[in-house]
């Protein structure tokens, strides 16, 4: 299948490395220095111990996604309106769309913005970028997606290529789920510049992320969201399995690039104004994010 990649940060890169490892036609969208190292050595990938170049086509234009079948939007929660148009042209009406981004209403906003519909992608991997065309595998790799019509078609396309794909009818609360371990670590990662391992030593940090997590279980409730799982004994075990990983917030800001703080922490700081909830744990942790943010 033809794939293409919109935003080849992190993730972008991590999926369409593993997709073109499985044979497929895989295309990044990305910024100029990291297409040049693409297109020049291929596409660097660190996963389990091992180092590998993987042959693919980058390029800085969007419209190289003319002729996708599937294309893995993955682009940050900021970014989504004007990327969203930036692609609409070159889609076809049945070019399968995935949002695979944090925050809750990514998908809902691409799909007002390109005219089709959109599979809302809830993504647990640990990557980063170690240089232009450089991107490493830290841990995990599942996703979750939702019901549709094509979930079948992108699971069996995903699945060959060593990505585990769970289908969920609640795919809202699996959004919701990930949106709170992001406002429990991401935040903190990225306030501290430490990792997940070390952040939770620190003395008081598992009551601010208690306290941050009991807030934003209180505004899903708010919302009608069912949130699925144990949410609080995944949160603990992020710090177990992924201790060396820092949350993509630390990795934009130590970067001097603008974090999607405003819809993790801050989205529950609006929700929770509008429904009348309290959120006073995730206000101190947005308004000193955004502080560390204006100072890079």
């Amino acid at each position: 299948m033809k794939i293409a990649v919109m935003g080849a940060g992190a993730v972008g890169c991590y999926y369409g490395a593993m997709l073109a490892r499985a044979g497929h036609d895989v295309t990044l969208i990305g910024r100029p220095a990291h297409v040049d190292a693409v297109n020049r050595d291929g596409l660097l990938l660190e996963f389990g111990g091992t180092q590998q170049y993987i042959e693919m086509n980058a390029c800085a234009d969007a419209a190289a996604i003319s002729g996708a079948g599937l294309v893995l939007f993955c682009v940050k929660s900021t970014d989504t309106n004007d990327a969203g148009a930036q692609i609409k042209p070159f889609l076809a009406p049945d070019t399968i769309v995935m949002s695979l981004q944090n925050g809750v209403d990514n998908a809902e906003r691409l799909s007002a913005v390109i005219g089709l519909p959109v599979i809302p992608t809830v993504v647990y991997v640990a990557t980063s970028m170690e240089g232009p065309g450089h991107v490493k595998h830290h841990g995990r790799g599942e996703l979750v997606i939702g019901q549709s019509a094509q979930s079948a078609t992108v699971a069996e396309t995903l699945r060959p290529a060593h990505i585990p794909v769970e289908i969920s009818d609640n795919a809202e609360g699996a959004l919701w789920a990930k949106m709170i371990l992001n406002c429990a670590y991401n935040a903190l990662s990225a306030i501290s510049q430490m990792p997940y391992g070390r952040l939770v030593q620190g003395e008081g940090i598992w009551d601010v992320m208690r306290n941050a997590v009991d807030e934003c279980l209180a505004v899903a409730k708010g919302c009608g969201v069912t949130v699925p799982g144990d949410v609080w004994g995944a949160i603990e075990k992020i710090a177990e399995t992924m201790p060396g990983q820092y949350s993509s917030t630390a990795q934009d800001l130590a970067r001097g690039k603008t974090s999607e703080i405003d819809f993790l922490n801050g989205y529950i700081v609006r929700k929770g104004a509008e429904l009348g909830i309290p959120t006073p744990t995730n206000l101190a942790l947005h308004a000193m994010t955004k502080l560390r943010e204006s100072r890079d």
